[in-house]
């Protein structure tokens, strides 16, 4: 993304800004998460209400990231015109109001809210590294990239700890109005820095258009390395969302657990994931090739716990199916900061924005196309467990395509 015109590449720094930016990307992170998993673990009840098969949930899933696929490559535009904190704030809203949508329990109200929480998650990404970018040494990316990105783990253990219990008082319309409650405390909390970190906004800048969605991906196409990492992240995002939206139905359906047991654990998944990603942010900042090196080591460790999951039955102990959830979600939600960090790293910190808004494509894509194909292999019969399974085969070629180039 091109600064603003006569702009500085950096924003200015004071103590407010060193303290807050962090935890503010990480809080409308957390937020805007919490909102795309929601609907999913309270898919018992909502399919219920709804009358539709498991499978809806992939569905579900695909139809929010389609969105987000579109909203991520208006990022860098909706940034260069309203600035970062502004863009989230919109982003937060559109989420809270699909929320809403989908809550209502009506066919048609609960596609348009997938779809609005959808054009509310893409340009989050984009317009938080565009504040971390230019607020944080290169030297230190993986880190604090993973330490923000570790607001979507965070999100899915608030989603999984928060949804069950509102479920059990008020049901689906309480769980979810909630979770859009976080993100308005999310649009009012960031409201605090709008005037320091848009202040590179160009107020004249053009509205995306559609034509735009097409420029983040030439970007990342036209540049080796993070055409590869792009392609990789497909592959890793359809398992990451795969995990986090049928972890509960799984544990439900197939070993028989109750709907706050299989809620607890999925929250257990993501915070296992907010210390990994952390944890993987220092080793890929202090190895040498470290991006790679641990970007090739997770999607191996992905693999054998998808293939793990054929061993358990529903006389399975509960610690031993606990601990293999955690091993899951510490690996396959783990490992986005680090993609982020090193996208971020290998372009002039004025193209940020552009460079994770293309790549995000490539992930989104990913979630559109993994959940509904994970949902129909276990809707035929061969259960949830052989989908987990068959998630080794994309996971193999990332090995290979990671591997060490000449």
């Amino acid at each position: 993304m091109a600064a603003a015109a006569g702009a500085a590449e950096t924003l200015p720094t004071d103590d407010l800004i060193a303290r807050a930016t962090l935890p503010i990307t990480l809080l409308v992170q957390a937020a805007s998460s919490a909102a795309t998993l929601a609907p999913a673990v309270a898919a018992p009840e909502l399919l219920a209400r709804m009358r539709l098969p498991v499978v809806a949930v992939g569905i579900y899933i695909g139809l929010i990231y389609l969105a987000a696929m579109v909203s991520s490559q208006w990022g860098a535009a909706l940034v260069r015109r309203w600035g970062p904190i502004r863009t989230s704030q919109v982003a937060l809203a559109c989420s809270a109001l699909g929320l809403v949508g989908v809550a209502s329990g009506i066919l048609p109200l609960a596609v348009a809210g997938c779809l609005l929480v959808g054009v509310g998650y893409g340009p989050i990404t984009p317009a938080s590294s565009d504040m971390l970018a230019r607020t944080t040494p290169p030297r230190r990316f993986a880190l604090v990239f993973s330490v923000k990105q570790t607001g979507v783990p965070l999100g899915g253990a608030i989603a999984g700890a928060m949804v069950p219990a509102a479920l059990l008082r008020g049901g689906s319309t309480e769980a979810l109005g909630e979770v859009a409650a976080l993100c308005a405390a999310g649009i009012v909390l960031a409201a605090v820095l709008r005037a320091r970190l848009d202040g590179l906004r160009d107020a004249a800048a053009p509205w995306p258009r559609l034509a735009q969605t097409r420029e983040p991906i030439r970007f990342v196409l036209a540049h080796p390395l993070l055409r590869r990492i792009a392609f990789c992240t497909f592959v890793f995002s359809a398992v990451q969302v795969s995990l986090g939206s049928y972890l509960v139905s799984f544990l439900h359906d197939e070993l028989a657990w109750g709907v706050v047991a299989a809620g607890a654990a999925l929250s257990a998944a993501q915070l296992a994931a907010v210390v990994a990603r952390v944890a993987f942010g220092l080793v890929a900042d202090r190895l040498d090739d470290g991006a790679r090196r641990t970007l090739r080591a997770l999607g191996a460790a992905m693999a054998a716990c998808g293939l793990a999951t054929l061993a358990l039955t529903p006389s399975t102990p509960h610690a031993a199916v606990l601990a293999l959830a955690v091993a899951y979600g510490a690996t396959a939600i783990g490992w986005n900061g680090v993609y982020l960090g090193t996208v971020a790293r290998v372009v002039p910190r004025e193209q940020a924005a552009m460079a994770t808004a293309g790549s995000l494509f490539f992930t989104y894509f990913g979630v559109v196309a993994g959940p509904p194909l994970f949902g129909v292999v276990g809707g035929l019969g061969h259960g949830l467990a052989a989908s987990f399974a068959l998630l080794a085969l994309p996971l193999a070629w990332t090995l290979w395509a990671l591997r060490r180039p000449r």
